[in-house]
């Protein structure tokens, strides 16, 4: 935290040091300035006058003086005169010494006579009163030579004068005079220190008044930031312990709160349920609406969640569409089942009006109930998300409460996840490929793919088994990508191999039909494995082409473009409707096997698939049925002008060298 007052005060009174330093410092500067230009102008004046009252006689001697031994200098009797006429001079003045030099350098005369016959031709003052100019300085001498007595302690301005017998001679001489300066300097400083003083005073007086009020405003802004301090932490923590999206108790919260219960569980005996509440379908929101649709729609749900709960109930969002409820102090257990009701009715009731539209959706719940199906946090979420997976192969929109069996299929489940996980690094998939055969002719005219899975331990697994599991999982893109890749590799080897060249349809799931780089995967594999696009059928379910309209128009023309043919897969069975096989640009309608079972003899199942021949015909689309298995459904699919037929009647799915030889020897059809 900012120590204002701290700061200020240390702050505040650097400067008052550094401002009294720097106005000391420059008040002596000035006015010793003021004083050295002061004694010089008196020093001048005194010399000058000095040079026309008593110079003229000396002249001549002066300008001599180089000739003489500098030993005698100082008996000559014209030192004596000099001395005289200089004492005479000067006296009763507050100059305390002056020295005469020639042109040389040679110090010709001093009122200090030890110092007649030095050479200061070096001296800098010296060089510059020869040259013309005034030169002066003030010096500080604790013991000084003046005239005929010693000072102590004295503060002496000395200068350096040029002299001449009139204005604009040559220079003849130099003088240097000494003046007594001490009385004015002590004044100086006197008056320095008082203004010093007062200037400490007044900012001292600034400082102490500046001081009250930084204080107090620290005072204010320390209590503010203690304020904030505190709801910068509570909003922290309530970011730790909440979700950003809805607000709700997050998994830490979840954890800590369903732990609480616990331990008050095994104090008290008391008994508390978690719910495991999923919502059906919301990834197909987030594909067919987006995001942002998707994210609104759980905030509408958790909105709805909480006033079915009582007050001492969680409900918490662990993340994308899942939440968990904790129900405390279960008198009994069907408690429960009552609450489960009364949410999936307040989720699923009436629809969400988002952004202009109504949505509507269901819910599942898995319920797990301390102690009997777990003693800790994660236990007993784990079986309620177990039992929540039951409720929604129950069908969804519904509850189911966890049991052993359901424990263990919920095992069996994560197992073969994680096992599904790992199947296409180790190269466990496989495809078997089903012909499918030209009525009017009998020629083989396709195949369709078809995934296996050989499990190292478990051996073949059907597809039904691990389909739904990639699905749930979001595994089924990666899997799908794997089945074109191999479809197209597989197909080419064929040709290659100088087999008939026949389109492989592969079917694709409503989530890999959505992905935003299917288009580009497709053509990656037939590039990769360089097949025609003409030898490569996409089989589309009803459900993923309605889902989003306008979204699977525009795929499916992508596809058309670059070659490849469309099928509806297991027409009849979802969003029927003329609508949508007039404006998708369909190839071929495959007739679902629940239709073709009955036939000929039931009268539904031949009804409905006149229908779809009738149609089909109409829009100028080919017809193959699947689920052939006998001669009887062949003939009456082919007197109805199908075009095509798929089943064990021509022939089983196979793998892919068996599908081989089965494409340069045909058998006969089984009947």
């Amino acid at each position: 935290m900012f120590k204002l007052t701290r700061n200020f005060s240390i702050t505040s009174l650097i400067g008052i040091i550094a401002v009294s330093a720097a106005l000391s410092l420059l008040y002596r500067y000035f006015a010793f300035n003021a004083l050295i230009e002061h004694e010089t102008r008196a020093n001048a004046a005194l010399t000058q006058a000095f040079a026309n009252s008593v110079w003229p006689g000396f002249v001549g001697f002066v300008a001599d003086t180089s000739r003489f031994d500098q030993n005698e200098i100082a008996g000559r009797p014209e030192i004596a005169r000099l001395r005289g006429d200089v004492l005479r001079q000067m006296g009763g003045l507050n100059v305390v010494k002056v020295k005469i030099y020639n042109l040389d350098g040679l110090t010709v005369f001093s009122t200090d006579a030890k110092q007649i016959g030095e050479d200061k031709s070096d001296n800098a003052g010296f060089r510059r009163a020869r040259a013309g100019e005034t030169a002066s300085d003030i010096t500080f001498r604790q013991q000084f030579d003046a005239f005929e007595q010693v000072l102590v302690d004295r503060n002496l301005v000395f200068s350096y004068i040029p002299v001449r017998t009139g204005a604009g001679a040559p220079v003849e001489a130099v003088f240097e005079v000494y003046s007594d300066v001490t009385d004015l300097v002590d004044k100086l400083e006197k008056t320095q220190w008082q203004i010093v003083t007062s200037v400490l005073g007044v900012l001292s007086l600034l400082y102490a008044f500046l001081f009250l009020i930084v204080r107090r405003a620290d005072r204010i802004i320390n209590a503010e930031t203690e304020v904030e301090r505190r709801a910068n932490e509570e909003r922290l923590r309530h970011q730790a312990y909440h979700d950003s999206l809805t607000g709700l108790p997050n998994r830490t919260s979840l954890v800590e709160r369903v732990g609480e219960a616990i331990r008050r569980g095994g104090r008290n005996g008391e008994t508390f349920a978690v719910l495991f509440l999923d919502l059906d379908s919301f990834k197909d929101v987030n594909d067919s609406l987006g995001h942002p649709v998707g994210d609104l729609l759980l905030k509408a749900v958790a909105e709805r969640l909480q006033p079915a709960l009582r007050e001492e109930d969680t409900v918490a969002r662990l993340g994308g569409d899942e939440f968990v409820v904790t129900l405390l102090q279960l008198k009994r257990t069907e408690h429960a089942a009552v609450v489960a009701e009364k949410i999936l009715t307040a989720v699923s009731g009436t629809p969400y009006a988002i952004e202009g539209r109504e949505l509507s959706i269901t819910a599942s719940i898995g319920i797990s109930v301390f102690p009997e199906d777990g003693k800790d946090v994660n236990e007993l979420i784990k079986n309620a998300d177990a039992a929540l997976y039951h409720a929604k192969k129950m069908g969804r929109n519904n509850f189911q409460f966890f049991s052993k069996d359901i424990g263990a299929r919920a095992f069996a489940i994560l197992s073969m996840e994680h096992s599904l996980r790992r199947a296409l690094d180790r190269g466990e998939f496989l495809l078997h490929f089903q012909p499918q055969m030209e009525l009017g002719s009998g020629r083989t005219v396709g195949a369709e793919a078809l995934i296996r899975w050989m499990h190292p331990d478990m051996g073949m697994v059907s597809p039904a088994e691990f389909i739904p599991i990639a699905e749930e999982r979001g595994l089924i893109v990666a899997i799908g990508d794997w089945v074109i890749n191999e479809a197209c590799r597989q197909n080419r080897e064929w040709q290659q191999a100088g087999l008939p060249a026949i389109p492989v349809a592969v079917n694709l799931s409503a989530l890999q039909f959505r992905h935003k780089s299917l288009i580009d995967k497709i053509a990656a594999a037939l590039s990769k494995s360089a097949l025609s696009a003409a030898f490569l059928e996409m089989e589309l379910t009803e459900s993923a082409v309605m889902q989003d309209s306008e979204s699977a128009v525009s795929t499916m023309r992508a596809m058309k473009e670059m070659g490849l043919h469309l099928s509806i897969d297991d027409f009849g069975t979802g969003y029927s409707s003329l609508n949508y096989l007039k404006r998708f640009p369909l190839d071929k309608l495959k007739i679902d096997r629940s239709f073709v079972r009955g036939l000929p003899d039931d009268a539904d199942d031949a009804a409905i698939a006149n229908a779809v021949l009738g149609m089909a015909r109409a829009l100028r689309l080919k017809v193959i049925a699947e689920g052939v298995e006998n001669a009887h459904q062949a003939e009456f699919l082919r007197q109805h002008g199908c075009d095509e037929i798929q089943g064990y009647y021509f022939g089983r799915p196979m793998p892919a060298e068996q599908f081989a030889r089965f494409l340069q020897d045909p058998p006969a059809p089984v009947a």
